[in-house]
């Protein structure tokens, strides 16, 4: 009786294992259809689909932010503590300047961060957007990047004129009140033939090319829009070359730009990517790459400076569309990837050529203000680099004397996630919504003020000032981060580490995005 059960078991294990090693042959023949390489194995680092629900839940969290910035006439409102505002922005000069996002704490509309924020959600979106949909995060992913260039669209309205700015940043400063009921006055800020901006200009061409790809199929007279309007942006910023906070210095005291150079290959990077159009690659690979890119000189990814990101987005080509591209681009394509390999190699931690710029516990560590930036867009290049080695099978990553594999980057770019997410001396999520502990002195006006109090510009300050836990939570806000000590001090006056932004927030879903599945990058831009 004894023996023919234990054989009846044996065919049940047998029967299972059977039919999962065809269900698993299903799914890598899948895999492996998906990235063109039906004959060889399917270039995934683990179970194919398998979501981490601690990014998952994470990327969440971190897509509520954009709501909680929105301006205009709120729809579908998730955000119970805010509401419609900034109606009449952009009324003087006759343009539709409601929509678009506060970048950080306060009711400011900066153009140059804003256009970066779109860029690199747009980026987020192409590479990752089917991991997104995984976890129900692409719809609003894509709405939140549509209100971003609803308002650049408007803020356009002719080739040479662009509009950078609503707000005085002086006197908006001056005040603590809630957007919905701010009074103060919000003018506007323009660069155009006499006052260039090549800066700002080229950034939201890189925006608007970006966002055309992401709204390429489902929205295809909208693509073709925002495509106009990045060639005509790019066109005025290449021809009227100059600084934006050069030439409108008030700007300097906040998003000072250290050079246009960078956003024009940036700009041309991407109208490449959306339009084929060789004449980009002509651009990015001949003189202007002499001139700008600083080939072999690693940089930091920022707002301000688009350089290795733009190592990156065109180590793209050299992965996966060698064939379609002239030999008269290679040598300057490959002068892009071998940087984007050095700033590879300076991330990576045990590197002969690891950057010393982190902290005791692994994070990486640039400025004092804003310090989570670098880390997590240094962070979402990494991951992007590791996936597009794993896709192509590319196996090592040469630095000096030492090789390293995709599997290195990612888990670099794991650990930056995790620091934020807690994994830290403090224990804290620096991700406010996320976990058993986050800070409660978020410096943000719209959250520190309870919803209904009859608030002006200046009494307001007592909210401010206030002893107490923010009355509404700014979900999903990454803040700015640690010191270098890797101390942080829970005050809404402290908007060194306490202030949020909407650049921080891109970069953060880029990367949670790239985490939240053991799966490779797509090539559906390409």
């Amino acid at each position: 009786m004894g023996q023919k059960s234990r054989s009846k078991g044996c065919c049940g294990w047998f029967l299972a294992l059977l039919i999962l090693a065809l269900v698993v042959g299903a799914v890598v023949f899948t895999i492996r259809k998906k990235f063109g390489h039906s004959d060889k194995p399917a270039p995934v680092p683990g179970p194919p689909g398998a979501i981490e629900q601690k990014y998952a839940s994470a990327l969440k969290t971190a897509m509520q932010f954009f709501d909680v910035q929105k301006s205009g006439k709120l729809v579908n409102n998730k955000i119970t503590w805010r509401g419609d505002s900034a109606l009449k922005d952009g009324s003087q000069a006759n343009l539709d300047l409601s929509k678009g996002m506060y970048d950080a704490g306060d009711h400011m509309k900066f153009g140059f961060p804003m256009a970066f924020t779109a860029t690199v959600l747009s980026w987020a979106i192409l590479e990752y957007g089917d991991q997104m949909d995984a976890v129900g995060q692409l719809e609003p992913a894509q709405g939140s990047l549509k209100w971003i260039t609803d308002y650049l669209i408007n803020a356009h309205p002719s080739a040479n004129v662009l509009y950078i700015q609503v707000g005085d940043p002086v006197a908006d400063h001056k005040c603590w009140d809630r957007p919905e009921t701010m009074t103060e006055e919000r003018p506007l800020t323009q660069v155009n033939s006499s006052c260039s901006g090549s800066d700002v200009a080229a950034e939201t061409a890189a925006a608007m090319a970006s966002a055309s790809l992401v709204f390429k199929t489902t929205d295809s007279t909208y693509s073709s829009t925002l495509l106009k309007h990045a060639k005509q942006l790019f066109t005025f910023a290449d021809k009227n070359r100059g600084s934006y906070s050069e030439n409108i210095p008030e700007v300097q005291t906040y998003y000072n730009s250290t050079g246009y150079g960078d956003e024009l290959l940036w700009a041309a990077s991407w109208l490449y990517h959306a339009t084929d159009d060789d004449t980009y690659l002509q651009y990015v690979t001949g003189q202007n790459g002499e001139d700008f890119a600083q080939w072999g000189s690693p940089t930091w990814f920022s707002w301000d400076n688009k350089l290795a990101g733009t190592q990156v987005l065109l180590s793209r080509l050299t992965f996966f569309k060698t064939k379609d591209i002239s030999n008269s681009y290679s040598s300057g394509l490959q002068s892009y990837r071998k940087t984007a390999e050095a700033v590879m190699c300076g991330l990576l931690p045990d590197s002969p050529t690891a950057t010393k710029s982190r902290t005791d516990n692994g994070l990486i560590w640039v400025s004092d203000w804003n310090s989570l930036q670098h880390p997590v867009a240094s962070a979402f290049l990494a991951a992007l680099y590791s996936d597009y080695m794993l896709t192509s099978q590319t196996p090592k990553l040469k630095c000096d004397s030492d090789s390293f594999t995709p599997s290195d980057l990612r888990d670099f770019a794991r650990s930056q996630a995790d620091y934020v997410l807690g994994k830290n001396p403090l224990h804290t999520s620096f991700l406010v919504g996320y976990g058993d502990k986050f800070p409660q002195f978020v410096h943000h006006r719209g959250a520190s003020i309870p919803v209904g109090s009859k608030t002006s510009c200046k009494d307001g300050f007592k909210w401010l000032d206030s002893p107490d836990p923010n009355p509404n939570v700014a979900t999903g806000a990454l803040l700015g981060g640690p010191f270098l000590n890797e101390t942080y001090i829970d005050s809404r006056n402290n908007s060194r580490q306490a202030e949020p932004s909407t650049y921080n927030s891109a970069v953060i879903i880029g990367l949670l995005s790239s985490l939240v599945t053991t799966s490779s990058a797509v090539q559906s831009f390409t």
